[in-house]
């Protein structure tokens, strides 16, 4: 397990000084990064490997969202390396011990020199110590299209601060993208937002053009907003599933 402690920024919440789902996840991100940053598979060492890690899927569920000020503890804990995958959760509490959102994570190492999967080296097993998974609704990391009503979004040009590390969109970009096409075509749901699935299928790129789909589906009560950030091919980049 590997953690860090924070105070929620006034540049990370909504307007009712709430910590935002985007926010969430850049402290996830934060939270694998300043593990991988402690070595030894630094991103320098993966760098000079023509590797990288490129997230699958995010499981995200919010039990709540802190407020501006409140003091928190972001958590990791890889527990399945294998191959080329490795498999973590996450989780933010409050520093007195209220658990806010746990999360779970599929990795690929993925070699971009020749194009394929890399499997994980002994430096990357002593960097990342394996631990016992936490509690939460596992759910598969595949997301269907659902029947329901459906809109077209406003297309989406990649610019440069969508891009992360590896010049390819921030996986934490396509949540906030699919959010804002809700959002443009139904409305915010942001803050009714209780659990979240992402599936990441492509990598897009500077330039780029993505075109949303947004389906909201009703299944015993339970409302779900889906996205599909497509490519021109009409092909699923990222689909983003929200309940709420």
């Amino acid at each position: 397990m590997y953690t860090f402690d924070s105070r929620i920024r006034y540049s990370e919440v909504d307007s009712k000084a709430i910590l935002t789902i985007e926010s969430l996840i850049d402290y996830f991100q934060d939270c694998s990064t300043f593990q991988t940053q402690d070595g030894p598979a630094t991103m320098e060492y993966l760098k000079e490997r023509n590797i990288a890690w490129v997230l699958n899927s995010w499981q995200i569920e919010i039990k709540r969202l802190p407020k501006l000020c409140e003091e928190v503890r972001i958590g990791t804990i890889p527990y399945m390396l294998k191959g080329a995958m490795g498999v973590r959760n996450f989780f933010m509490d409050t520093t007195g011990g209220e658990r806010l959102a746990v999360a779970n994570s599929v990795w690929t190492l993925f070699d971009f020199a020749k194009g394929i999967p890399s499997r994980v080296t002994q430096e990357i097993i002593d960097a990342y110590p394996l631990d016992e998974k936490v509690e939460m609704d596992y759910k598969g990391r595949k997301i269907s299209i659902p029947e329901g009503m459906s809109y077209n979004g406003e297309e989406i040009v990649v610019k440069k601060h969508h891009l992360d590390t590896n010049n390819h969109v921030n996986n934490g970009q396509y949540i906030r993208m699919a959010l804002d096409s809700i959002e443009n075509v139904s409305g915010s749901v942001k803050e009714n937002v209780v659990s979240l699935r992402a599936d990441y299928r492509k990598q897009a790129l500077l330039g780029d053009i993505l075109f949303p789909v947004i389906i909201e589906s009703d299944v015993e009560g339970t409302k779900t907003y889906t996205v599909s950030l497509n490519n021109k091919d009409h092909e699923a980049v990222c689909v983003v599933e929200f309940t709420v």
